[in-house]
């Protein structure tokens, strides 16, 4: 099995490919430059293995995928993009895509697929996996490590098992859980997030298993706890690395029988819920540590998605930022852009807040930025002034009263936001609005 079509409508990337597949590894290479020309080889032969561009001219890499599978369906496709999406990984995957590879690549990296697929192409009992809709979504990002997110999203999302999601703070992990249930056969039923890091191990039993009337003082009325108001959906456990270790235990034992027992209860409950786990902690090392239950962490860890820091995926900075552009200009009724200088900024600094600090940033820049233009100065002005105020907590100077009033004025008066886009603690933005007489 050596034979390989190869559809590209870049001569130099197409050529190249056919002299390392073709004349290095002694493949049968065939090649096309369109879709058209793609079309009619494959209606006129069976390929084994496909390597196409996505996006080719008015048709694109998903219709030769269609094409290929129509008259060779234990063909292996494989589709290489420089503007790879959530949605196009998402719809590849669904049709049967062998793989999806970013570009650039290296070319040990396509050999090690190309092998692979050909592994993969005996007859197989196994079925396709097919999700229903294509939700819209805000998972922005093309780079090589975003696009290994995406497939094993794609591929986790309509089983049932357990993800452990692991990653910076502001990199996305509520994001991405959202996405796994979304495209889930419970999509449909509830996603109940909940924060770990911000409760004792009593309050968490109470939040997550519930409680009734009379169990504990205050306990004036029964209480739902989240894993059951989740039964038949998803259940989001963020933070899960802050949890108390006397509390652990609990837990393992819920994943283990999928029963709830309020507290105050003399039996438990079953319930049939998803569990999705996030956290900014190295579970690995903590329990090697004996800081975290290696049992528990082996019952989470079924399936680990690594989001990678931002600064771990620069190229993306460019297109999360006009995303974050466009959504501040329509919210806020404005009209800012991005100089090409403003977006050299961005690439060159460090995201310690990674995209939430991106997002925060350009919003501000979009209201704030002296006529509308989001330039190198602006950009740096910007990020001074955040980690300034990051640092110091209280620090903003008189002379930002008036940004404070500008952006007050662009979110409705929601302080919340206000503090988010400033930069700052909202407490720090209350004090600062009492000096100022604002209500």
């Amino acid at each position: 099995m050596r034979k390989i079509l190869i559809v590209e409508d870049d001569p130099s990337v197409r050529e190249t490919l056919i002299t390392f597949l073709q004349d290095c590894e002694g493949y049968n290479v065939d090649s096309a430059s369109s879709t058209a020309e793609a079309m009619t080889k494959l209606g006129n032969d069976s390929y084994p293995i496909v390597i196409s561009d996505v996006y080719l001219d008015e048709r694109t890499g998903l219709d030769i995928l269609r094409a290929a599978k129509s008259s060779n369906p234990d063909c292996s496709v494989i589709l290489m993009s420089g503007r790879g999406s959530m949605e196009t990984v998402m719809e590849a995957t669904r049709r049967g895509a062998f793989d999806y590879i970013a570009k650039p690549f290296e070319l040990d990296q396509m050999l090690e697929v190309v092998k692979r697929a050909e592994a993969a192409a005996l007859p197989s009992d196994d079925e396709e996996t097919e999700i229903e809709d294509m939700p819209a979504t805000e998972m922005i990002g093309y780079s090589r490590a975003m696009m290994e997110v995406y497939k094993t999203i794609s591929k986790a999302a309509p089983t049932d098992a357990t993800v452990l999601i692991q990653g910076e703070t502001g990199t996305g992990k509520e994001l991405v859980a959202r996405m796994i249930h979304n495209n889930s056969q419970r999509a449909q039923q509830p996603f109940v997030p909940v924060d770990c890091a911000s409760m004792t191990a009593s309050l968490l039993e109470s939040e997550l298993f519930g409680a009734l009337r009379g169990s504990y003082t205050g306990a004036d009325r029964d209480r739902v706890g989240a894993l059951e108001a989740a039964n038949n959906g998803t259940v989001f456990l963020d933070e899960i690395g802050d949890i108390d270790h006397s509390f652990q235990l609990r837990l393992l034992r819920f994943l283990q029988e999928k029963e709830v027992r309020p507290i105050g209860a003399s039996r438990p409950r079953k319930v049939d819920v998803r569990v999705i786990a996030a956290t900014n902690r190295d579970l690995s090392k903590m329990a090697e540590e004996k800081k975290f239950r290696e049992d528990l962490f082996y019952r989470l860890n079924v399936v680990p998605i690594r989001l990678p820091a931002l600064r771990e995926r620069r190229e993306d900075i460019p297109f999360l930022a006009e995303h974050f552009r466009k959504r501040a200009n329509e919210r806020f009724a404005l009209d800012a852009e991005i100089t090409k200088s403003g977006q050299r900024a961005l690439l060159e600094y460090t995201w310690p807040g990674n995209v939430r600090q991106l997002q925060h940033l350009v919003e501000r820049l979009v209201i704030l930025a002296p006529q509308a233009r989001l330039d190198e100065e602006a950009v740096l002005d910007a990020i001074q002034s955040m980690s300034s105020n990051e640092a110091a907590g209280d620090s903003l100077a008189d002379t930002e009263t008036e940004q404070i009033r500008k952006v007050l004025a662009a979110t409705g008066g929601n302080k919340s936001r206000a503090a988010k886009i400033l930069g700052i603690e909202r407490k720090t933005l209350y004090r600062k609005l009492e000096r100022m007489g604002i209500k």
